[in-house]
């Protein structure tokens, strides 16, 4: 097991499956506590139990995020309690997919997807980064998405939301980087599962990309060690692609 995070705690929101698990996994391999996040108690045993066999830490904190600020201070209240009293670094991860069109979406799947994906990372945000600051410093490691700055017909709520998230993560480290808590965000490609996607429709999304496949959860998990770890400590208010190039080059073929 190696130690980049050695001594640290974390909370990762939404890891009970996906990017969020792998996150969670991947920090736990590198020595921190985590408390795993989710609605699912059954899902969030399953990755405690994975992360113990292991050898790591790690414990489930359940809570369903609608956007409410009680909401984001009480998991920030339980989690901060569960993790021995303080949480070293936040990964705001849990959100919502939509992909419908413009037209097909209606108010109150507006007002959802809002609410989970940027009202609840930011007023956990709020109940989070102060008392790292008021603790000494910290990390918060924000998920935002590649389809934030190259639009695609299908997905434009969604869309909006990982640019606010975005804009979040560069204004965030404005206000909360000079109080020791540095701000970063990553923005994953397409990612599934499953290592090999080559049948699945949205394989079709990174045609023309320099990886030319899509991206595995654990990819975007090594993102997250490294900008939650000391080997970061210099960078402030990024978003780091990790998409295969998708949003930076395209691969003409001969």
């Amino acid at each position: 097991m190696s130690t980049r995070l050695a001594g640290r705690t974390a909370l990762v929101t939404g890891a009970t499956s996906n990017i969020g698990r792998a996150v969670a996994e991947a920090f736990a391999a590198e020595g921190a506590l985590v408390a795993v996040s989710g609605r699912s108690a059954a899902r969030g045993a399953e990755v405690v139990d994975a992360v113990r066999a292991r050898g790591g830490r790690a414990v489930f904190v359940r809570a369903d995020l609608d956007g409410g600020a009680a909401a984001a201070r009480d998991l920030a209240d339980r989690a901060t309690r569960a993790l021995g009293g303080r949480i070293d670094v936040l990964v705001n991860n849990a959100g919502v997919y939509p992909g419908d069109t413009t037209d097909r979406t209606d108010e109150e799947t507006f007002d959802r997807v809002y609410a989970v994906n940027v009202k609840a990372p930011f007023f956990l945000t709020a109940a989070v980064a102060p008392a790292m600051a008021e603790a000494g410093g910290g990390a918060v490691v924000n998920l935002g998405s590649w389809i934030a700055r190259l639009g695609v017909p299908m997905g434009a709520l969604y869309s909006s939301t990982k640019g606010a998230v975005e804009t979040l993560t560069r204004a965030w480290a404005a206000e909360f980087g000079p109080r020791g808590v540095r701000v970063n965000a990553i923005s994953p490609g397409v990612v599934l599962p499953l290592a090999d996607g080559s049948g699945h429709p949205a394989a079709a999304m990174m045609r023309g990309t320099p990886a030319g496949r899509m991206g595995t959860p654990a990819e975007i998990a090594h993102a997250a060690v490294y900008l939650a770890s000391d080997e970061a400590s210099f960078v402030h208010g990024i978003v780091l692609d990790v998409d295969g190039g998708r949003t930076t080059a395209a691969v003409v073929a001969a």
